[in-house]
């Protein structure tokens, strides 16, 4: 009797959500993109990360919002994400490398607790990578209040960083820098924090913009670090309600203006379709915004896996 009345109790609430017409509407859209995930064949090929010589950039992208980077004599990961499926979400492009293929990892930077960008599947298996070949595992450094989704997977230090800060690895200096997003990785835990991240070694600078949208900080962080280097997110941005966490191609541009880069590398499309603009329009719209700003020969789209030198 019990269970018969609290479900009676609830049966008119329920009945209010099923009729809720911007819920079904969300549901309904959802479901396509499960369908056009579950339907599209995956694409993209696997390779070899280059090492740098010299004191080299080296910048590879694996997918999404997923790096390697050589910088400072370092090999850093950022927001490391090799996963196949984000849970019913298909990905559709491979991940450009192999965790067994990368050199034992220095340094791992995680700019907030969404599970995009947070995969404690990858991270454990780069600490384990980084025992086998070296048997020493990588440090990792996150926003403010996310120790305790990283502390179990074998890190030999985790740095919590707030905004403005810095911490250093070796010759390298890493600051947390802000973003317009949030950090919430489920929904009762809102207190978590998010960013970015600029890296900074004596010859060069990179500047990861983590998940954003466009605000009024880019020109302070340009101001402040003059990042030779930006990686900005470009997709994930229709509905328009979305660009209030995300960055379209346009504002991804205008981002870039104000930092004053010399590079720019678009990143956050092509892997996982988590809103509805087709796959292959932020790359089309970027192209166009680089075109009108006179930027075209400065943004640099990178195939996953290729390494390129700066």
């Amino acid at each position: 009797m019990g269970w018969t009345s609290r479900i009676n109790d609830q049966s008119p609430m329920i009945r209010k959500t099923l009729r809720n017409r911007a819920l079904q509407k969300r549901a309904t859209q959802f479901g396509r993109l499960i369908r056009h995930s579950a339907v599209t064949p995956r694409c993209g090929d696997t390779h070899t990360p280059r090492l740098v010589t010299n004191g080299e950039l080296g910048v590879t992208f694996v997918g999404h919002a997923s790096f390697f980077l050589q910088i400072g004599g370092q090999n850093v990961m950022v927001d490391p994400n090799f996963a196949p499926w984000l849970f019913v979400l298909k990905r559709l492009r491979r991940p450009g490398l192999r965790i067994a293929d990368l050199p034992a990892i220095d340094l791992v930077l995680v700019s907030h607790a969404h599970f995009d960008h947070l995969h404690r599947p990858s991270l454990r298996a780069l600490v384990q990578n980084s025992l086998r070949v070296r048997g020493t595992a990588p440090a990792i450094i996150v926003p403010t209040d996310v120790t305790d989704l990283v502390s179990d997977l074998g890190f030999s230090e985790i740095i919590e960083l707030d905004w403005w800060k810095t911490t250093h690895h070796g010759s390298l200096a890493i600051t947390h820098v802000p973003s317009r997003h949030w950090g919430a990785r489920i929904l009762k835990d809102s207190h978590r924090g998010f960013g970015g991240f600029v890296l900074k070694s004596r010859k060069h600078s990179v500047y990861h913009a983590g998940d954003t949208a466009y605000f009024p900080a880019f020109k302070e962080i340009g101001n402040r670090f003059a990042p030779e280097l930006a990686l900005l997110p470009i997709g994930a941005y229709n509905p328009e309600q979305f660009r209030s966490v995300h960055a379209s191609p346009a504002d991804a541009m205008r981002a870039f203006l104000d930092l004053k880069s010399h590079w720019m590398i678009p990143m956050h499309y092509g892997s996982f379709r988590l809103t509805h603009e087709p796959v292959d329009e932020p790359l089309q719209l970027l192209d166009h915004e680089a075109r009108a700003a006179g930027m075209k020969d400065r943004v640099v789209v990178l195939e996953e896996g290729v390494t390129r030198f700066f």
